[in-house]
């Protein structure tokens, strides 16, 4: 009986040793592919917010649209102590080790906003191809007939396709009537705003200026196409969509350069990825987080664990609602807009 005793007492010390430690003090590192566009910032003081909330440091890197810089970013905050990784990926499929790194030494990944097709990840995301069929049903309420421009994201990130394929699924019925014409299309380099214009430049020079509407993927993508369409005298005339909610998009929105940005409170979904990292370094299970399903639509069909936050189509209409949100000032959303043209902005 006192062997048996001795027996129960020793693992009972074996599993208080390898128990998860649920302090306070860990720390989750954030690597950002591109933190020079507005909205990042948005997202890294809600993740900020949630981890002084929880007690846990924060530490991060900036890719700076560097898939190679990527790599050894994520490398360098492992070797910091990151607890637990978020991940916004330059280039999904370039970063795999690095990821599968972390995932063998335990250290739990949360893909943030952009899919890391790994199983051993965790993805937190707006639903995008809702994002790309709200896109597409504001710019077809505009513009229900004629030539159509698609200005997409970067080929490297497996969101461009998800909101490309949003878009189609709303416009494939007039396109194949011949109601609609798809007469450019093309992928956006890093989505950088001037790589969307050069595009955008092209196709207007392509079609003689006989663009009806444009269809781009972000509110950085808009900017570039609003771009070329001002300087051929079309801005406001052609319906344009984006997405992120950045204030200079709002802001064209309310002036009617720009029809719609769909908007995915980055605050929501900072606060629910850090809580997340927080959670699976904490030990819990990816089954145990709060609306985890399972997703299987990425390129390679590998079943991820994930959460979806659900966007929302701002435009001249609701812009009220971004507003009283506190998401930006009726000012800047106003700025240059003419009196009683929008109701949100009297």
């Amino acid at each position: 009986m006192k062997s048996v005793l001795k027996l129960m007492a020793c693992a009972a010390v074996i599993t208080a040793v390898h128990a998860p430690a649920f302090a306070k003090d860990k720390i989750i590192g954030v690597s950002w592919s591109n933190f020079q566009e507005e909205r990042w910032k948005t997202d890294e003081a809600a993740i900020k917010k949630a981890l002084a909330a929880s007690g846990d440091k924060y530490i991060s890197a900036d890719a700076q649209s560097s898939a190679a810089k990527q790599l050894t970013d994520i490398e360098s905050l492992i070797a910091q102590g990151a607890n637990a990784l978020i991940v916004l990926a330059q280039d999904s499929s370039a970063i795999g080790p690095a990821i599968e790194k972390a995932t063998a030494e335990g250290i739990p990944v949360v893909g943030y906003d952009r899919l890391i097709e790994n199983p051993k990840a965790f993805y937190i995301t707006f639903d995008n191809k809702e994002v790309g069929r709200l896109q597409a049903k504001e710019v077809f309420k505009a513009k229900p007939e004629g030539n159509y421009v698609f200005i997409k994201g970067s080929s490297s990130d497996p969101n461009a396709d998800f909101l490309f394929g949003g878009q189609m699924e709303v416009l494939k019925a007039a396109i194949d009537s011949g109601k609609i014409k798809n007469v450019g299309e093309a992928y956006t380099d890093g989505w950088k705003p001037e790589n969307a214009q050069k595009n955008m430049e092209q196709f207007l020079t392509k079609n003689n200026n006989k663009v009806d509407a444009v269809v781009a993927s972000n509110d950085g993508t808009a900017g570039g196409a609003i771009a070329a369409l001002t300087a051929q005298g079309l801005a406001g005339s052609v319906p344009v969509s984006g997405q992120d909610g950045d204030a200079a998009a709002l802001n064209r929105v309310a002036l009617g350069t720009q029809t719609v940005s769909v908007w995915k409170d980055a605050r929501e979904l900072g606060k629910n990825a850090a809580e997340i990292a927080v959670a699976l370094a904490d030990g819990k299970k990816m089954d145990e987080i709060k609306g985890v399903q399972t997703f299987s639509g990425g390129p390679k069909k590998v079943p991820m664990k994930s959460v979806f936050l659900t966007p929302m189509a701002i435009t001249k209409d609701n812009l009220n609602v971004v507003i009283d949100a506190g998401w930006i000032t009726k000012a800047a959303a106003c700025q240059g807009v003419k009196a009683g043209s929008v109701k949100a902005c009297n």
